[in-house]
């Protein structure tokens, strides 16, 4: 059966490490579009961080999705309609954030809007790589926000999350993370999505979820679908899709649930992979 619908993660899958799209892989994926494939981008970030792509790709063109908060919302970036949404109740983020008080070294990042909400603006560095690294400027200008200080999150919070989205050393993470989720682990989703981020959505949230709900009443089927992804979060989606493909770069979990591993988002391992499976767009 023919490739009807192009799934990609985006950091780490989509774009190279200058977090740019390479011409080959571009090109490929407006080829695809033209055959009448739609894209869709599923990735940990915001629905604002993911627009640009979505232009440049054409996507709001040919009616291509976004999977934004690692799939507690889907919208359609040509008309912005919002076809799946399922947040985090207040109840919930509250006692999230508060329990996150317990953890020092731990940011929380929230966001409304135009604006992410940080504890402190100025506790923005982490270890990553043995180099010192601005995460709260990566993350806020990632998804085009502005930024915003709140000393109390928890007490701030009135509305419904799409995600709480943490960060810290990697090497801190890893010590806690436990700690971290154990009030949650039977009542939210949580889980890495980064070497320095651990994030909480709500219950049976991620990525072939909101494929599922989204995609089965559009008239598409399984194996019409083809999955790229990298990360730990993208294993919900790469045995989800039809074909399922972990990039080169993957973590070897992905690689080893994956029907495939294509070549790294260096190498333009999707454009590759494109070309082998769909055969009508390398004419």
């Amino acid at each position: 059966m023919s490739i009807r619908v192009i799934i990609m993660d985006v950091d780490g899958t989509l774009t190279n490490s200058q977090k740019v799209v390479t011409p080959k892989t571009k090109e490929a994926l407006l080829k695809a579009q033209q055959h009448g494939a739609i894209l869709i981008l599923a990735s940990g970030r915001p629905t604002s961080g993911l627009m640009d792509l979505a232009h440049e790709l054409e996507m709001d063109k040919h009616h291509g999705l976004l999977v934004s908060y690692n799939g507690s919302k889907v919208v359609d970036c040509m008309t912005m309609e919002t076809l799946f949404n399922q947040a985090l109740s207040v109840e919930e983020s509250k006692a999230v954030l508060e329990h996150m008080k317990k953890f020092p070294e731990v940011r929380p990042m929230i966001d409304k809007g135009e604006y992410m909400y940080v504890n402190d603006v100025y506790h923005n560095m982490i270890m990553f790589n043995g180099e010192p690294f601005n995460v709260i400027q990566y993350e806020s200008r990632g998804g085009k926000f502005k930024l915003c200080e709140v000393e109390d999150l928890a007490a701030f919070v009135d509305y419904p999350l799409n995600k709480i989205l943490t960060t810290a050393d990697p090497e801190y993470l890893q010590a806690h993370y436990k700690e971290m989720e154990a009030p949650f682990k039977d009542t939210l989703s949580c889980m890495f999505t980064g070497p320095f981020y651990f994030e909480f959505t709500a219950q049976g949230i991620d990525k072939a979820k909101a494929l599922d709900t989204t995609l089965i009443p559009m008239g598409y089927q399984k194996d019409e679908m083809i999955a790229f992804g990298d990360g730990h979060n993208d294993a919900s989606m790469v045995k989800y899709a039809g074909i399922g493909v972990a990039m080169a770069n993957a973590v070897d979990d992905l690689k080893a649930i994956a029907d495939e591993v294509t070549l790294s988002n260096e190498e333009d391992g999707i454009a590759v992979s494109l070309y082998k499976h769909m055969p009508e767009i390398a004419a």
